[in-house]
């Protein structure tokens, strides 16, 4: 069956601002709310190399990187992710990884270098009940509303190493 975008659960992202100051109680809480919107992104790509000892010939080479990215809506038939255009750069397949360790393919929808944004997509009737219940989509606020000084927590998949949680302001 063919899943809509009305089944995904939303999740709001901290405001940590005056007017609601430590809505949570500690950055676990913040982890724990945020985390289902968070995904791991792999990308494999193919490589041109110049190789300059070779006459200047070139060689191609299968390269594989990582990334976050954050489940920021959907429709009648893809999971949209948000991430950066670097992440997905060149790919020749890509995989998100959500919560439950579960992985599956994404497609790139589009791309802008200049600001280093990327969207891409996973088919919602590819991804199993058991992951769907336990994914959230993130309710992206306004940066106008921040104020220099204020505390962030910033949580993602850093160098493919698994999700990582870090503070700063």
């Amino acid at each position: 069956p063919t899943r809509r975008s009305s089944d995904l659960s939303t999740i709001s992202m901290v405001d940590t601002s005056a007017s609601e100051a430590f809505s949570y109680a500690n950055v676990a809480d913040v982890a724990e709310a945020v985390m289902p919107s968070i995904v791991a992104i792999t990308n494999t790509s193919v490589q041109e190399v110049q190789s300059f000892f070779y006459g200047r010939r070139s060689f191609q080479y299968e390269s594989v990187s990582a990334g976050s990215g954050i489940i920021v809506g959907s429709n009648d038939d893809e999971l949209l992710i948000c991430t950066n255009n670097h992440v997905v750069e060149n790919a020749s397949e890509l995989t998100v990884t959500f919560i439950d360790e579960e992985s599956y393919e994404a497609l790139v929808k589009g791309t802008d270098p200049s600001n280093d944004l990327a969207i891409v997509a996973v088919n919602l009737e590819d991804i199993s009940d058991d992951t769907m219940s336990q994914i959230k989509i993130a309710r992206i606020g306004s940066s106008d509303d921040m104020r220099v000084g204020e505390q962030v927590v910033a949580i993602g998949n850093a160098l493919g190493y698994g999700q990582s949680v870090t503070t700063g302001i």
